[in-house]
């Protein structure tokens, strides 16, 4: 086991027995706007989960997609929160018996293997690790660790991601701003600042979107947007934006209800895609399965609702899916996944 890059955060471990503490497990939920770890004790396989689930303690940090911020940031943010936590809850490396990183930008097995000979760096050789995209976390948050369904993310990026309970997964969009996560909260807002552009030079209709969005960036004119646009083209800083389109399609504006509806019609595709692939929803369309919606940009918005119309969307061609806001958050659903992992691996 190594000290690695950002050692000094494991300078609490001096003033932390080894064997001392509880046997713990890390449930690490990293996104392209933050990242979440919380630690909890191991529950032993005969012991029902308890409601609530204990956690014993829980660490924020920034962004932790490393095609967002770099390998080296991505790590260094992603020690950081794993080390706090087991400082916090009086644990240290040695008493964690599993570690579940959830990450966004983990795309194809190479990603995984990266992530994972870095963390066997750091972790001592009996600490099982695993490594799998935010959206399974996400998907365990509302099935309580059980990965059967399909969950569908749109927060500042999009994703949905599917599995069966064979074990087949597929996914659908998540590829990034440059290759159209439309839908996301960043594609929502990119489209309205193009729709100010392209109102302000003639080429597109008058919207309320301009007032809207300059005085929210306290900007005198259209011109400016340029300038704030690309001195931080940061997908959070773009997506920020979205309440003023919700706002301006509340109230009327034509431009900014047709950026939403052309949102809520990408992000039920993206769903649509993932069952019929897996074919979640049996021969004839009505077999029940998890509906898991997760991210800011599917939470209730006064009138204008996208996860709701998202949901009559995606039910009028597969009524048996079940939609679920999840109670825990995708940090406890990455812990629910290295218990599982966990328990199945011991048998």
């Amino acid at each position: 086991m190594k000290r690695y890059r950002n050692g000094e955060v494991w300078d609490f471990e001096h003033f932390t027995a080894v064997g001392a503490s509880r046997e713990v497990i890390l449930g690490l939920d990293g996104g392209t706007t933050t990242t979440v770890c919380v630690c909890m004790p191991l529950i032993p396989a005969n012991e029902p989960l308890s409601d609530p689930l204990p956690v014993l303690a829980r660490a924020v940090a920034g962004c932790s997609n490393h095609n967002s911020v770099g390998e080296t940031a991505a790590r260094e943010t992603l020690e950081k929160v794993m080390a706090e936590v087991l400082s916090e809850s009086g644990s240290n490396r040695f008493a964690v018996r599993a570690v579940c990183l959830a990450v966004s930008g983990v795309n194809h097995p190479t990603d995984e293997e990266r992530i994972l000979s870095w963390l066997r760096e750091i972790f001592p050789k009996h600490v099982k690790l695993f490594v799998q995209n935010d959206a399974v976390a996400a998907l365990a948050s509302g099935t309580m660790g059980k990965l059967h369904g399909c969950v569908l993310i749109a927060g500042t990026g999009t994703i949905a991601y599917g599995f069966t309970e064979d074990g087949r997964e597929a996914r659908a969009a998540g590829a990034g701003p440059i290759l159209g996560d439309w839908g996301s909260g960043y594609g929502i807002a990119a489209q309205a600042l193009t729709a100010v552009v392209r109102a302000h030079d003639g080429r597109g209709p008058p919207t309320m979107l301009t007032c809207g969005i300059l005085r929210s960036l306290e900007l005198s004119s259209p011109d400016e947007l340029i300038g704030w646009t690309y001195a931080d083209p940061s997908w959070a800083r773009i997506a920020r934006l979205v309440p003023v389109v919700v706002s301006c399609a509340e109230a009327g504006d034509q431009v900014a209800n047709q950026i939403l509806l052309d949102a809520v019609q990408e992000l039920a595709s993206s769903v649509k895609a993932v069952v019929q692939r897996l074919s979640l929803s049996g021969e004839d369309g009505r077999d029940s399965f998890p509906l898991v919606m997760v991210g800011g940009v599917l939470e209730a918005n006064k009138r204008w609702d996208i996860g709701k119309e998202v949901v009559n969307c995606i039910v009028n061609d597969f009524p048996g899916a079940h939609p679920i806001r999840p109670r825990v958050e995708p940090a406890i659903g990455a812990a629910l996944l290295a218990w599982n992992f966990l328990m199945r691996n011991s048998q």
